[in-house]
């Protein structure tokens, strides 16, 4: 680690934080920005952001690849969301309680967009709409049991906060997983409700269900794994995943809260053409303003309908979240907009994968859509207990030093992705490979 460096780049940033310590803990508000998260010696402080670049508190500018963890998929401050959010405050309010248009031509926006949704909720986070989702399965089919995979977060609820990261050892003797909370202050007698699966072995998913398919109410995934690092699903896991599921009648959540809008307009479900039961999504959604929503099948919606299953919440559905969801699916739409998203993340991940590739360093980049991350491997990485086994977090350590001491910004830990936004320019791109170009020679310098 380069700490003295560091230090004298970002020193205000240092200043900030020990005042910030005073009144927040650890300094911050969210587990991801703390010193354990990797942000060592402190978090970086922003000053400001716009477009595809951030300034922070002692003036640097970065090119931003972390983009808030994924919600400026737009960049910072899109001029279109940014005029609909101040429009809507200045004009009509925030919040009411009370019914308005918006609310169903918002909603609306999504069903035309996702083929598997036939109706929505609007709600405030991720956390609340997979924490919705398992109870409206269970209400719907009747089982208590949810199927959840290694290395996948879906929020901090306590009902899923177990086996993000799960220690070695967390696994039985056949090497199936045993539930294990991700910290303490969970209650223990909620790992009987959950069946933990290793990812992308459809084998070790078909045997876990036929063994317990009467208690499953739905098995719940990220389509793409993007809470440890990037890891792409292999050719025909989802497709068994869903068969599988078909069978046995339980539901599958697909949890878009970070591939939703970001990988294809339409998903990951759009990307792999799976057609999940019930559907979660937030980062992608609202141009960077905090929204979240489930949607899913009209059968499964109507127990919501009835209000046999309750989906509360005085802020969901409130007029800055509806405003700036509904400009920004408009700009989403806009003709030819993904193909050029697509072609830059391409350009970007291939060209940092080909640098890697080149070096003396086993490295390599993985993606879809608009994120991606760096592996530093010497081998596949398909699931998490081989990403905590063969992933050099060291080497990752230095890249993302080498690459924020060059003005590149992003997660400085291995288990987050790269983000790029429809703000990001060819310059942006071009400027950034030749960066990681700089970054990688420095670091073969540093080994050596």
């Amino acid at each position: 680690m380069k700490t003295e460096e560091y230090k004298r780049r970002f020193p205000t940033s240092g200043k900030l934080y020990e005042e910030a310590r005073k009144y927040l803990p650890a300094g911050v508000n969210s587990t991801a920005r703390a010193v354990w998260s990797g942000w060592e010696p402190y978090p970086l402080f922003v000053a400001n952001g716009k477009g595809s670049r951030v300034t922070d508190a002692d003036g640097n500018e970065f090119i931003d690849y972390l983009l808030g963890l994924g919600p400026m998929l737009l960049g910072h401050r899109p001029e279109a969301v940014t005029k609909a959010v101040v429009r809507h405050i200045s004009e009509v309010g925030t919040v009411f309680a009370l019914a308005s248009e918006l609310d169903h031509t918002a909603a609306k926006k999504i069903c035309e967009i996702i083929p598997s949704v036939d109706q929505v909720r609007f709600l405030n986070s991720g956390t609340e709409a997979v924490l919705y989702a398992l109870r409206l399965a269970r209400a719907y089919t009747g089982r208590k049991k949810i199927v959840r995979f290694e290395g996948m977060y879906h929020g901090f609820a306590d009902t899923v906060y177990w086996n993000k990261h799960p220690s070695a050892k967390a696994v039985d003797a056949q090497g199936g997983g045993i539930p294990e909370p991700q910290g303490p202050g969970v209650p223990e007698g909620i790992k009987d409700t959950l069946l933990i699966c290793r990812w992308n072995d459809p084998g070790a998913l078909t045997q876990l269900v036929e063994a317990n398919h009467e208690d499953i109410a739905a098995i719940i995934t990220e389509p793409i794994m993007c809470n440890t690092g990037c890891i792409l699903p292999k050719p025909g896991y989802l497709e068994a995943m869903r068969a599988l599921s078909q069978k046995y009648g339980i539901l599958l959540i697909f949890d878009e809260v970070i591939t939703g809008f970001r990988v294809a307009l339409s998903g990951a479900q759009g990307l792999y053409h799976i057609d999940p039961d019930l559907s979660v999504f937030a980062k992608g959604l609202g141009g960077g303003y905090p929204v979240a929503a489930l949607g899913g099948k009209r059968e499964i919606m109507r127990l919501v309908d009835t209000g046999e299953v309750s989906l509360a919440g005085t802020y969901s559905g409130n007029g800055i979240a509806l405003s700036a969801t509904s400009a920004a699916l408009d700009y989403l739409r806009t003709p030819g907009l993904y193909d050029t998203l697509g072609a830059r993340s391409r350009k970007l991940r291939e060209g940092i994968d080909r640098l890697w590739r080149r070096s003396s360093i086993p490295a390599y980049a993985v993606g879809a859509g608009a994120a991606f991350q760096v592996w530093f491997a010497d081998r596949p990485i398909t699931h998490y207990r081989e990403a905590a086994a063969y992933a050099d977090s060291t080497l990752f350590r230095m890249w993302w030093e080498e690459m924020l001491f060059r003005g590149v910004l992003f997660h400085p830990h291995y288990f987050e992705n790269l983000f790029v936004s429809t703000a990001h320019t060819e310059e942006d791109i071009d400027t950034t490979l030749s960066k990681a170009e700089e970054s990688i020679a420095a670091i073969e310098k540093r080994l050596s």
